[in-house]
């Protein structure tokens, strides 16, 4: 029988940041996996585990076709907390096979082309990065997107047999960055080009005013369609919130 997220849920309630991350530390150590992509959200956290010592490991996915001012991020955050970032990188066999048969961009052709590419530069490493990993911690926010703002903040991830908790579910833009302003953390030079969610290179472009954070990328397809298969598989979280509840068709 899975673990009941809303048990963790409730010895979480009331407890600040960092005594939330120090509680998940003292429970699950290194079996609690914090999975960054250097954005805003991440690279606060990053903070929080590294500047309280924490033993949660920290880790992130290089596609391969990541932003130069991404890696840069990652290796500011190196030098500035002396602490490592585990990188994990897409099978080479499987890109060398996808780039001979459909070439270097095949992710523009359709929905499925595109996730195929998703899943052999991110989902697969993904899963290769959370192994023996008993709980998943992401830098998610209900304000990023429309398929994200009903989350529980701690839920069972079915996909991968894990719990997954977002700490930052529920804050806004203003506070990530007031504290990331407070702390003097590294961010993406990006992001003040009007880059509120970067991903790929080839997938992420500059946000016009007024539209949603994630609208920069994959901007070719519908909006429900915009997630890569790390938290969502076909519109729907990859998760069962309650174990032993049936999900609503």
């Amino acid at each position: 029988m899975p673990p009941d997220p809303r048990l963790l849920q409730t010895s979480l309630d009331g407890l600040d940041l960092s005594s939330a991350l120090a509680f998940v530390a003292s429970r699950y150590g290194e079996s609690a996996a914090f999975s960054t992509s250097l954005g805003l959200e991440d690279q606060l956290i990053t903070h929080a585990i590294f500047a309280g010592a924490l033993p949660i490991r920290v880790f992130t996915l290089d596609t391969g076709r990541l932003f130069p001012e991404t890696l840069e991020t990652l290796e500011a955050t190196r030098e500035r907390y002396h602490r490592s970032i585990e990188v994990y990188v897409p099978d080479a066999a499987s890109v060398e096979k996808l780039l001979t048969a459909k070439g270097a961009f095949s992710f523009r052709r359709s929905i499925e082309d595109r996730k195929e590419c998703c899943r052999i530069r991110k989902v697969e490493p993904l899963s290769r990065a959370l192994q023996g990993a008993r709980l998943w911690i992401t830098g998610i926010r209900a304000e990023q997107a429309d398929s994200r703002k009903d989350l529980p903040t701690v839920e069972w991830d079915e996909g991968h047999g894990l719990l997954k908790w977002h700490p930052l579910l529920h804050w806004s833009l203003v506070e990530v960055e007031a504290y990331l302003k407070d702390h003097g953390v590294p961010v993406n030079a990006l992001h003040a080009r009007a880059y509120p969610s970067i991903g790929c290179q080839p997938c992420t472009r500059a946000v016009k005013p007024g539209e949603e954070a994630r609208s920069g990328r994959w901007w070719w397809e519908q909006a429900e369609q915009k997630e890569c298969g790390l938290h969502f598989k076909d519109g729907k979280a990859v998760r069962n919130a309650n174990p032993g509840e049936k999900e609503n068709p």
